[in-house]
């Protein structure tokens, strides 16, 4: 059962393998935490870095990249770029005072449904031992 305080995550997955990874989870049945919104895109390469720091900026408590593997792309090299691209963003993200942890990368295929479930539920314990570590806010 869902509280509310879990965190709210969302989960951008590439359409050719991390999307079918979800839904392979979801057909199997597999227990995953429920405060995830998935999005299908493309290629994790579609993912933006404005995308991340809106969704975070807007209070989502994280965001998650999945991606096929890299080497099995359907575009080539477009996890190629994701990556390097999420390590500059993760720097960013500090920069600005967001906690980087906050933004995950990971790759998962079509056939690695239990992966998948298996990743959401560990991402959204990290979020959630983020959220007990904040501060409350000051009184008045």
């Amino acid at each position: 059962m869902a509280s509310d305080d879990d965190p709210t995550i969302l989960v951008f997955a590439c359409n050719w393998c991390s999307y079918a990874g979800a839904d392979l989870a979801g057909v199997s049945r597999l227990e995953m935490p429920p405060h995830c919104r998935v999005v299908r895109v493309m290629c994790s390469a579609r993912v933006r870095p404005e995308f991340v720091i809106a969704a975070l900026s807007r209070g989502l408590d994280g965001v998650v990249v999945l991606g096929c593997h890299p080497g099995d792309c359907h575009y080539s090299e477009g996890n190629y770029y994701t990556r390097r691209r999420a390590l500059l963003l993760k720097e960013l993200l500090e920069h600005v005072g967001i906690e980087p942890e906050r933004f995950q990368l990971r790759w998962i295929s079509a056939s690695e449904g239990a992966k998948f479930a298996q990743t959401i539920t560990e991402i959204t314990g990290e979020i959630k031992a983020l959220d007990g570590r904040r501060e409350p806010p000051p009184e008045g």
